[in-house]
């Protein structure tokens, strides 16, 4: 006897591994401060923005420290080529130190502390790009499960429609062109629950990149798209973005550092002396000296160098401008999809749900007394279908917009209220 083994579809072992809780795998409940936290600790992203800042401090001790002095010494021995010379040890010992002078070293501290406090800039933009990751990966999680949910709503209602029509054709009240279309659209939204539970997956695994942290084998975030959040008009956030974003105050910082840099290449124009102090005993004779040697700038005045820290300079006064500008047309991209999909959500909520829902009950209803035919049943569906999914990317596309203002103005807030 030949026993064939029955597998279960794909899209129902799918819908297993995702919907239904195992005892192998363990749910853990995701909040969105949870994921802020998990990825405050473990991206990868600020460990690196954090090592240059680690850096730079570093580099405020290299500018701190003062040259050391150096020390010569030769000896060997002394031959008698003359009458009266005296043959022996001859010993020669010098200590050369350069003297800073205090113009170059105030000029070279500036430069490094700038430069921590560019970096420090470098670090608070990246939390913020890091946060606001999060956020857009967490949504967009909520945003899959929930086009799930519309999916297997959909699915119960053409199955339910499909085994009344089944009915109909049975007792010959129906034609059997009606149960085919029941059967085509059934296949259809088992096809659109299947794309949505894939698109759920790829949006779990987006989230556990942008937390970079260890998680459960299966997470439910916690969470909703409710959006009551009115935000301040479009002028007074463009100053605020102006005045607190991070990668702004960054820029205006390279450039005071571009600026300290150049004018520690036109402080070190001017010369640095060296005292030498020398002693040289010899068999007969000993010898103590004091000197200082003093560079003369004529060959090299140091052209070079000089422009190019002006030239860098002009790069970091340029770069600001540009920052500045791409600051302002992002925050107007981001207010401009706030407004416009508010206006959407308030759409949707004000009747156009509503009504696609009286329509459908409507069509069923008249489905039902043999009023109408199946094709209305399903436009009416089909609509349905299509006024949730537009109305549950609207509430999307204004919490990504709000995710984006709040990260222009610098703000780290986990959870709304």
């Amino acid at each position: 006897m030949i026993i064939k083994e029955k597998r279960l579809r794909p899209s129902l072992v799918l819908w297993f591994s995702i919907c239904l809780p195992t005892v192998a795998q363990d749910v853990q409940l995701l909040t969105l401060e949870q994921a802020l936290a998990l990825a405050d600790e473990h991206n990868p992203q600020l460990r690196l923005a954090e090592s240059l800042t680690e850096g730079a401090q570093a580099a405020i001790r290299t500018a701190l420290a003062r040259p050391n002095p150096q020390f010569n010494t030769l000896a060997g021995p002394q031959y008698r080529r003359l009458p009266g010379a005296e043959p022996g040890l001859l010993t020669h010992v010098s200590v050369d130190q350069l003297i800073e002078r205090p113009s170059i070293r105030r000029a070279r501290l500036k430069v490094a502390q700038l430069g921590r406090e560019s970096t420090q800039h470098t670090l608070a933009e990246a939390r913020l790009n890091v946060r606001a990751a999060v956020k857009q990966a967490f949504f967009q999680v909520l945003r899959r499960r929930a086009e799930i949910g519309l999916a297997q709503e959909n699915l119960r209602l053409v199955n339910d429609l499909q085994r009344r029509v089944q009915v109909q054709v049975d007792v010959g009240e129906a034609a059997r062109l009606e149960l085919t279309r029941a059967d085509a659209e059934v296949a259809t939204a088992q096809t659109f629950y299947n794309s949505a539970q894939l698109r759920y997956l790829n949006a779990v695994a987006a989230l556990r990149t942008a937390v970079s942290a260890p998680l459960a084998a299966r997470i439910e975030p916690q969470g909703a798209l409710d959006i009551s959040v009115k935000l301040p008009p479009l002028e007074e956030l463009r100053k605020e973005v102006l005045s607190r974003y991070p990668a702004l105050l960054q820029s205006q910082a390279e450039v005071r550092r571009a600026q300290a840099q150049l004018d520690s290449e036109y402080a070190q124009r001017r010369p640095q002396p060296s005292v030498r102090l020398e002693y040289e005993r010899q068999p007969d004779l000993g010898f103590f000296r004091v000197g200082v040697s003093i560079p003369v700038p004529i060959l090299n005045k140091r052209e070079g160098p000089i422009g190019e820290a002006a030239a860098a300079l002009n790069q970091a006064r340029a770069m600001a401008d540009l920052r500045r500008l791409e600051l302002q047309a992002a925050l107007e991209r981001a207010y401009g999809q706030y407004e416009v999909a508010g206006q959407q959500v308030a759409s949707f909520e004000q009747g156009v749900l509503k009504e696609a829902e009286a329509a459908l009950r409507a069509a069923e209803a008249a489905f039902k007394f043999g009023e109408r035919g199946i094709i209305e049943v399903l436009d009416a569906q089909r609509v349905l279908r299509t006024v949730r999914l537009d109305f549950l990317s609207a509430q999307f596309d204004l919490q990504s917009a709000l995710i984006d203002v709040e990260q222009l103005r610098a703000q780290e807030a986990g959870a709304r209220p």
